[in-house]
């Protein structure tokens, strides 16, 4: 099995794409070649949502904003499609299997979620290019597109550490699953080794499963946040796809800071009522990973095995559009300072 450990520098700027961008794909009624178990190759990207779907500014957008580089590029067809309430991995294989067939490829689908169908589906088409994000699939024609979650939140927890003037913090979390573990531990150790030991980190997950809605409900990341609020924390970190929404809304109300995660939720529309109150994103560039995979493919030179993408490759790194991040004593050279020594191997940032 090949295995790629490190990706070569990859091209950065995708998720400055306007996230919000209402236009949806959908898959094209044309066949492929009578369900063999190959594909035309006619058509370009596809990528097959998460939970929460497009639109929820955070993750799904940013693999949408990768498609739209790609299409607008390579001037060819692409696909988007949601997922369905309750869906089953037989649901999720079945949307791979009827993508690679109509001829697309790559086919990449944005979640963890999608691994057991991933695994099924690209063993049925060998000759289509697959790809996951945030899961690690067996397969020679499938590129695991995995991310280092844990040294953008670290340097998240700088900012946080930086920013609180009550000396506690909010982190919420999705789904208690490993991946979202990554994001709470970063972050964790970075408001530590900022202050000293001196800031406060109070910690929620919103639900056990996804299919719970821990990554789609903002009612429920915003009670949270109000939850946390009460405590004292004046800096609230949020890594739950769509519910973040909701923790970004609290934080406004109360003016208090939030921290954005994935894309630079500071930029995107749909929360342009509440930019005043994000002071940062800890950046994950799905929409950069989806890319250059379909780029790999469109050069005849498919990316598989594991592709990592941190902050040497800038994969990760953490946002600085708001003018407040720059106004906050200390805050900038503290981040630079802990990026540096993070791709210098001086901080190993924990992963759970």
């Amino acid at each position: 099995m090949r295995r790629i450990s490190k990706l070569t520098r990859v091209a950065v700027g995708v998720a400055s794409l306007a996230l919000a961008a209402t236009a949806c794909g959908g898959t094209s009624s044309e066949s492929g070649n009578g369900g063999d178990g190959e594909s035309k190759g006619t058509k370009g990207l596809a990528i097959a949502y998460d939970i929460g779907g497009k639109g929820d500014q955070s993750f799904n957008d940013a693999a949408y904003a990768g498609l739209q580089k790609a299409e607008k590029e390579f001037g060819y067809k692409t696909a988007d499609i949601e997922p369905t309430e309750g869906e089953t991995d037989a649901d999720k294989q079945q949307r791979l299997e009827s993508l690679a067939k109509q001829g697309y490829n790559p086919v990449v689908g944005v979640g963890f979620a999608y691994g057991p169908a991933m695994e099924a589906a690209s063993k049925k088409f060998p000759k289509t290019t697959f790809g996951i994000v945030d899961s690690v699939v067996e397969g020679d024609n499938v590129a695991s597109l995995v991310f280092a979650e844990e040294q953008a939140s670290y340097l998240a927890g700088v900012a946080a550490a930086k920013a609180t003037k009550s000396n506690t913090v909010g982190f919420v979390g999705g789904v208690d699953i490993p991946l979202i573990h990554k994001f709470e531990a970063g972050y964790k150790q970075g408001v530590q080794d900022t202050s000293g030991g001196k800031v406060k980190v109070i910690s929620q997950y919103l639900t056990q499963t996804a299919e719970e809605g821990g990554f789609s409900s903002p009612d429920k990341g915003k009670a949270a946040a109000e939850g946390q609020i009460e405590k004292g924390a004046d800096v609230l970190y949020a890594a739950a796809g769509l519910s973040g929404q909701g923790v970004i809304e609290a934080a406004a109300k109360a003016k208090v800071w939030a921290i954005g995660v994935d894309s630079d939720q500071y930029k995107q529309e749909a929360l342009a009522s509440y930019k005043g109150s994000i002071l940062t994103s800890a950046l994950k560039d799905v929409g950069g990973a989806v890319y250059t995979l379909a780029k790999s493919v469109e050069d005849g030179k498919p990316l598989t095995g594991v592709q990592t993408f941190d902050l040497k490759v800038n994969g990760v790194g953490l946002a600085e559009s708001n003018p407040e991040f720059a106004k906050i004593a200390g805050l900038s050279d503290a981040v630079a300072k802990a990026k540096e020594e993070i791709i210098a191997g001086d901080i190993k940032v924990n992963t759970e």
